[in-house]
This record gives structure tokens, sequence and C-alpha cells, in this order.
């Protein structure tokens, strides 16, 4: 069985509750900054292209699903098929036509090159753009100028490309979105049709970038509803480890102030709580107990003497009765002689009954002792059912009888056990018709001698069974004048006396309307030295 722990002190309640609710804050402190350490990092986490481009969702065409590597920047994508035509975008701002030439004017994602556009003027005052490309890994550069009305005049970036439109112009140069960089992918989706995402990174200023960050120190004011969230349910944890057990006492000891029988049992708290807890429900035991007990005694002697009175009353009425009728001349001489066996009958049950009155005071008695002797059960069970065989049989009854042949030895006291053999036999010829068979069977069980005593009559009323063995319950339905009802208790009392015991069985064997099961403890000669 698992140990309950042990409670601990009221000052160690309030230094571990101190402890918790600091540990508690700092948790919250924690997660408060890693919610805006979180924050930060997508603040300042640019757009993943590269996750994008070699995601499976883009050649099956789930766009959609794509959004997730555009950050929380502004960046944004579109997709044209290869006549130009806007398929998606995850932004406004996309043009919904773009030819394959204004595509083709738009930088690679992974390429090495980076594109620089320089407006300028000549002597003339004439328009010029020179438009500088070079490449990131080997540093050589290609230099295209173009004139107001974007012709090449000068050198050029793709072979046999003469002239610009300004549209392609704007992409060419990044110009296309002034907040934004532009780059392009290719690819061909599952139908084998070219395909271009233009991917849109979006370029924070400073401004906005000391903006976003001022605005995610509003995420520390989630630290006040979460201290005082906590501060609550430490104080309500306390009032519950303190001020509701100490509020079930002050109930219990109302209750008892005001009569009322109550336990505060298991009332939680600390150590010092539980203890008075602890000793008021010891206190209230013993007052309950006091007080059961007193009861007992009362209901015990009110049922004795209304059971006795009930017992001694009818045959004292029809003794008194036939007296007053003798006495009175109403009875003839020639019936005097039955009246007067009437009332010898009556005296007679009045003095059986007394004298069962005081068997049972007797065996109830603290210094009633038995004087035992170690006894062979079966061979006193051979003796005591011949000697009482041929009452059975003039009483029109038949005996079954199975014992052991060979000795089982009992501290026995044979007077008192007589009586208990007396006490189950007269039950069973008082209460069972004619041609009811009576069966005696004893056996060795678990180094205990099992007697059963068994009829197959009427057997015992169910309502009846659980009650058999309290004073003047007798086993027919009606208190009939026959018998005392004291001779179960006395049976049982005599039976415990031996350090044995019987009851009644429940679920009587096949054929059997009442059984009776005794059992008594085996001698044990003493060890020999």
């Amino acid at each position: 069985m698992k140990n309950k722990p042990v409670p601990g002190s009221l000052f160690g309640l309030l230094v571990r509750n101190y402890l918790l609710f600091t540990l508690t804050l700092l948790v919250i402190v924690g997660g408060i900054f890693s919610l805006w350490d979180q924050w930060l990092t997508r603040l300042y986490q640019p757009a993943d292209w590269a996750g994008l481009m070699a995601d499976s969702a883009l050649l099956s065409g789930n766009y959609q699903s794509l959004t997730c590597y555009t950050g929380d920047t502004g960046s944004a994508f579109a997709v044209y098929d290869g006549d130009g035509l806007l398929v998606y975008s995850s932004d406004l701002g996309f043009d919904p036509l773009c030819t394959p030439s204004e595509l083709d004017c738009v930088q690679l994602w992974d390429a090495d090159a980076a594109v620089t556009t320089f407006a300028l003027s000549n002597a003339n005052k004439e328009s010029r753009y020179l438009v500088i490309r070079q490449s990131m890994s080997d540093g050589s550069v290609d230099t295209m100028v173009l004139n107001g009305s974007y012709e090449v005049i000068f050198g050029g970036l793709k072979e046999g490309k003469t002239v610009y439109t300004p549209q392609e112009f704007l992409y060419l140069s990044g110009k296309r979105f002034s907040d934004a960089f532009l780059t392009r992918g290719v690819f061909v989706n599952q139908d084998n049709e070219p395909m271009t995402v233009l991917l849109r990174e979006a370029v924070i200023s400073d401004a906005d970038y000391m903006k976003r960050y001022q605005d995610s120190w509003k995420v520390w004011l989630l630290f006040i509803p979460l201290f005082l969230l906590s501060a609550g349910l430490f104080i309500w944890w306390l009032s519950r480890r303190i001020g509701r057990p100490l509020r079930r006492l002050n109930d219990a000891v109302v209750s008892q102030s005001e009569g009322r029988m109550v336990r505060v049992g298991d009332c939680g708290g600390t150590r010092e709580i539980r203890r008075i807890g602890e000793s008021f429900d010891r206190f209230s035991d013993r007052l309950a107990e006091s007080e059961a007990e007193r009861q007992r005694l009362d209901q015990g002697r009110q049922k004795l003497i209304a059971d006795i009175s009930h017992d001694l009353k009818t045959p004292i009425t029809v003794i008194a009765g036939y007296i007053d009728a003798i006495c009175d001349g109403k009875v003839p001489p020639e019936e005097q002689e039955r009246y007067l066996r009437a009332i010898q009958g009556k005296a007679a049950a009045l003095t059986e009954l007394v004298d069962a009155f005081h068997e049972y005071s007797k065996v109830e008695h603290p210094e009633f002792v038995l004087h035992t002797e170690p006894t062979d059960l079966c061979e006193f069970l051979r003796a005591y059912l011949a000697d009482k065989y041929d009452e059975i049989d003039l009483a029109g009854f038949g005996l079954d009888i199975d014992l052991p042949d060979r000795a089982l030895r009992c501290q026995l006291d044979p007077l008192q056990f007589r009586r208990v053999l007396d006490n189950l036999l007269s039950n069973a010829l008082r209460h069972n018709r004619l041609g009811t068979m009576l069966f005696f069977r004893l056996t060795e069980t678990e180094g205990k001698a099992l007697l059963t005593v068994a009829d197959n009559g009427a057997g015992i009323p169910p309502q009846r069974i659980q009650s058999i063995f309290e004073p003047f319950v007798v086993g027919s339905d009606a208190r009939s004048g026959q018998g005392s009802g004291l001779g179960l208790s006395i049976t049982r009392r005599i039976m415990e006396l031996h350090g044995g015991s019987i009851s009644l069985s429940t679920r009587p064997a096949a054929g059997k309307g009442t059984e009776f099961l005794l059992t008594l403890p085996l001698w044990q000669p003493p060890a020999s030295t």
C-alpha cells in the first residue's frame, strides 16, 4: 500500500508558495521574452525564395500554400504563364499582363549579377541612361547606354536587343516597384508549360524598421494581466489550503455544539491544521461511541423488558383466567380437572421460560467459564444420537448420520455442548412436520471440525435468517408460544466460548431446508519436551 505523503508545516507552505510564485513570474517573463524575440526574428527575416522555388506546390499549381515563404515584411510573388498572363498573385500591384520580353528584363533570383541604372544627360541636355551589370563571381562588367527613347546607343546586355519599351526599362532598372527589389524564377509546371514567377521582396526603410521595433515592445504589456492572473491564482490556492480547512473545522465545532455528531475527516491543509482535525475526530469518535453504546444498551434493555413481558404475559394471563373461573364457580366440577391440567401445562411452560432466561443470563455473564476436556467429537456424537434415537423415532422423524471413522478431538465442555445439540434438535422437532429427515454430518476442514446439522423441512423464512441468533427470535413468522426464542442465542454463546462458531447457511445444500454449520478448533496435544 502506498504511503500517503506527510503534510508540510504552515511556514513551509508559505515559503514554497513564495518561491513558486517567483518562479511563475520568471516563467512569464521568459515566455514574453521568447514571444518578443520571435516577433523581432520575423521582423528582420527576409523572404525565403529558395524554399519557394524548391517547393513541389509550385509545380502542382497550389500557389496559395506558398505564401508562407514571403515572410512578414510585405514581400509577395506572382505567377505568369508562357504568354505573360497573370495566373496568381499573393498581393496586389502586379501587372495582369506582362510580356515575355518584359519578364526577360528581370534578373533571375539565383543569378550572380547585379544591375544598376543611372539617369544622365549629355551636353545638349538630352536624357541618357547608363545601365551596368556586374558579375558577383568574377567581377566582370557589362555596360549599356540608352537614349531618351530607350534605344541602345552604346554597348548592350543582350545580343540583338537594340531598343526597350518604357515598361521593359522599368523592369530592367528595378523601378517597377519603388519600395521593392524584383527578381524572377522560371519553371515548368505539371502540364509541361513554361511558367515565370516574379519575386517582389519588400525593402523596408529605417524609419519603418524603427516603428516596427517600437511596436514590438507592446508585447510586454501582457505581463500586467498575467501577473494579476497568477497573483489571483496563488491567493485562491492559499485560501483553499488554509482558509478552507479552517472553515471545515469551524463548521464541525459548531455542529458538535448543536448536538450533531460530525467528523472532519481529512480536512487538508498544513500539518498543524490536520493535527487539530485529527484530534477533533478522535474526540468526536469517542463521543459517538459513547452515545451509540448508551443507545444500544437502552434499546437492548427496552427490548429485553418487552420480550420478557410478552413471553410471561400469555401463560400468566391464562393461569389467572382459569383460577378466577374456578374460584367464581364458573367451572363445573367435572371440568375442573381439565382446567387444572391446563394450568399445570402453562405453569410448566412458564417454568421452562424462566429456566431459559436463567441459562441465557448465566452464559452471558462475564464470569461464566466452561469446563473443557479433550473429547473425541465422533464418539460424543455417536453416544448422543444413540441416546436420542428413540425420541427422534417416536416423534416421527428420520435420522441420517455421516461421521468419520477416525477420531476428531476437540476441547469440549460435555454438558454445555450437549445443550447446543439439544437446542438444535428440539428446534428441528418442534418446527418441522412428521416424516422430516434430520442430518448430522461431521468433517475436518482447515484444522477445524465442521459439524453440519440440517433437515429437509420447510426451512426458516428469509427475513429471519439474519437475526435468527438474536434473543427472542424464533424460526416461525409469528410467536406461537413454542419456545422462548433464547435457545439459539445460548447456542451461539456456548460455541463462541469453545472458540468455535455457528452459522445458518443462506444457501442450504440440495434437498435441505435448514442447515446449521458448527465449527470447533481441533485439539492439539502439547509438544513433548
